[in-house]
């Protein structure tokens, strides 16, 4: 059973307040808060297990190493992935996006090849893009989401030419909320050959993730929006296309053999995993994971699609207010903006005296503001632990923005 109270039980930020009212968090879009057995799992890792991972002999090396390579198994199995050897640990999404960029496009792309990416993307899945374009000549090609906010497969597989050569699509837009059928895309004759990179930093700690079953040949994930630390993260990268990468880091880990004129690379995913890890971020996410499957992913979209429901439901009746992205399948996120001068970063500060947080801003996403004709808009992205008494206070709080502002 899914007991909010119990819930909100495990996260002790949520106990603050802020300006003397409790704290209503509803900026997990950005970042998820974390739970005790996350913070617990740090606290035991650096004040009993701590050592260096890999290569050490001795008893804290072994163990510190055990921890931190069982994550990899968690991970794999938390997105379905055939093998734990598929599973690269990053930094976080960002990273994650950068090694495909460097690792596999530096050498798979050449110039007129084209990237079909959508007008949704956040700035991460867009830059490293933007890298290979000026250095490769590649073509970055757009696809825009319809007027509700969605992204139907076949806008983005029509985009699709012979010249095509990576699909980079995210699973769920961090502004509008809007989930792409990204299995579609996927299963169809035009991508057979074609890869298809997704962003997950967003779905995957709202939907139930199967890269089997997707079919994507690059899923990336980031720790801290799954309720584990910042600094912690991985991407799913298919054998088959493993096998079409170089490393784009060198040093310590990722080697087998260094001689004055040669060099080995050691097995996958190792090889592309340079360098001392984040290790305790890593056995934190590890925790984070834990913490999500024994509350069930079911159990927590079931809860959240309430939350959805209720607040589209009390958002839309406040005839002032824009909404941005109605599409029907959409997660708990809603980016908004006050109709007349009322700036989203006004909105914002004022919500923020009333003890809740929103994010207020361009949300990374700078194309997408662009298209929807807007510079910057505010946004409220829920969580397992957040409530419809928190709505009703985010209600209550533009409504006394609205007041103040006109």
């Amino acid at each position: 059973m899914f007991d909010i109270k119990e819930i909100r039980a495990e996260f002790p930020i949520l106990e603050r307040k802020i300006y003397d009212n409790p704290l209503c968090y509803l900026d997990n879009g950005a970042s998820a808060q974390k739970p005790k057995i996350v913070i617990e799992a740090i606290h035991r890792a650096y004040s009993f297990e701590y050592a260096n991972v890999h290569r050490g002999l001795h008893f804290l090396s072994n163990t510190a190493t055990d921890r931190f390579e069982a994550v990899r198994e968690k991970i794999q199995k938390f997105l379905g992935a055939k093998f734990n050897d598929e599973i690269v640990f990053t930094s976080g999404t960002t990273e994650g996006l950068n090694l495909v960029s460097y690792a596999w496009g530096q050498h798979n792309l050449n110039e007129g090849d084209e990237i079909i990416l959508s007008v949704m993307e956040h700035h991460a899945n867009i830059v490293p893009w933007h890298f290979i374009r000026q250095k490769k000549g590649v073509v970055l090609k757009w696809v825009e989401p319809r007027s509700d906010g969605s992204l139907p497969p076949e806008d983005v597989l029509k985009a699709i030419s012979p010249r095509t050569k990576l699909i980079a699509i995210t699973h769920m837009s961090n502004v509008l909320g809007s989930i792409v059928d990204v299995k579609k895309i996927c299963d169809s004759k035009l991508t057979k050959n074609i890869p298809v990179l997704v962003d997950g930093s967003q779905a995957a700690v709202h939907i139930n993730v199967n890269v089997q079953e997707l079919g994507c040949d690059f899923y990336a994930v980031t720790g801290h929006k799954l309720y584990g630390p910042s600094g912690s993260g991985a991407i799913y990268v298919s054998r088959k296309r493993m096998k079409e990468m170089e490393p784009f880091m060198g040093g310590g880990s990722m080697i087998s053999d260094v001689k004055r004129c040669s060099v080995a690379f050691n097995t996958i995913p190792h090889k592309f995993e340079a360098g001392t890890p984040g290790i305790v971020g890593m056995i934190g996410l590890g925790a984070a994971i834990d913490f999500i499957q024994d509350v069930g992913l079911e159990n927590i979209k079931k809860h959240e699609d309430e939350l959805k429901n209720y607040a589209e439901e009390k958002l839309t009746n406040l005839s002032w207010l824009s909404v941005q992205g109605t599409a029907l399948e959409k997660g708990a996120i809603f980016s908004f903006t006050m109709n007349g001068s009322a700036h989203p970063h006004d909105l914002s500060t004022i919500l923020d005296r009333k003890g809740v947080a929103v994010r207020a801003g361009q949300h990374c996403a700078q194309p997408l503001m662009d298209h929807l004709g807007i510079a910057a808009s505010c946004r409220a992205s829920f969580a397992m632990y957040n409530s419809k008494t928190e709505v009703d206070i985010l209600i209550k709080g533009l409504k006394h923005c609205y007041n103040l502002l006109n």
